[in-house]
């Protein structure tokens, strides 16, 4: 009697499977993502939230364990606002966002994407801050930032971060000073150009916030 009821059951989860296994969390965060953005070319049609994963829709790309490493929505006339449901992709490495109408705030939850190497968000309409919460990013190589509506001051939270190669921030309306710390010395000028930024900064002179 138990084998026969066991095989019926196993049946009945087979014709039957529970909505809580029809997809998983790097699924369902993606796919809160989409429900706030406006796709007029319809790039995001194959995320279907029904799925078991995320694996097989276009602009996403896995591992081998189907966890998220990459996503690519660049130049895709996307436009809407990020929310901090992109920090829920715990092994993400590239995040390319750029050349598209994303406004609002750089979602603080970023900072929780501590396997990111590349994150390019150049060429949208970002307001505010740059997020400190990017000072956590250990694993980050490639920052772009440039050509968006950027305020404040560069924080300083981001020079620990020593294996950042290219730091890109121009164009956008920054204050204060060019930090000088870690691998910031060797960031060309042309990173920091068309803001209202004041120059190095002088330790001990001046705030590093001075004109903000």
């Amino acid at each position: 009697m138990t084998p026969f009821i066991s095989v019926s059951l196993l049946l009945l989860l087979l014709q039957f499977p529970l909505p809580s296994i029809s997809t998983n969390f790097e699924g369902n965060a993606l796919h809160a993502l989409r429900t706030k953005l406006s796709d007029p070319n319809n790039v995001l049609h194959s995320w279907d939230p029904t799925l078991v994963n995320p694996c097989t829709w276009f602009h996403v790309t896995c591992d081998s364990n189907n966890h998220v490493i990459r996503l690519d929505l660049g130049n895709s006339n996307i436009s809407g606002a990020l929310g901090p449901e992109l920090g829920q992709l715990p092994h993400l490495q590239y995040l390319e966002l750029y050349n598209n109408d994303f406004r609002g705030k750089i979602p603080e939850e970023l900072g929780n994407l501590k396997s990111l190497i590349s994150m390019d968000l150049y060429g949208n309409k970002f307001k505010g801050k740059i997020p400190k919460s990017f000072g956590k990013l250990k694993s980050l190589k490639f920052l772009r930032l440039d050509n968006n509506k950027l305020t404040g001051s560069i924080p300083r939270e981001l020079t620990h971060l020593t294996n950042l190669k290219i730091f890109d921030v121009s164009n956008n309306d920054l204050c204060g000073t060019i930090p000088i710390d870690g691998n910031f010395g060797s960031f060309p000028v042309e990173s920091f150009e068309n803001n209202r930024l004041n120059g190095p900064e002088l330790k001990g002179l001046v705030p590093y916030d001075f004109g903000c």
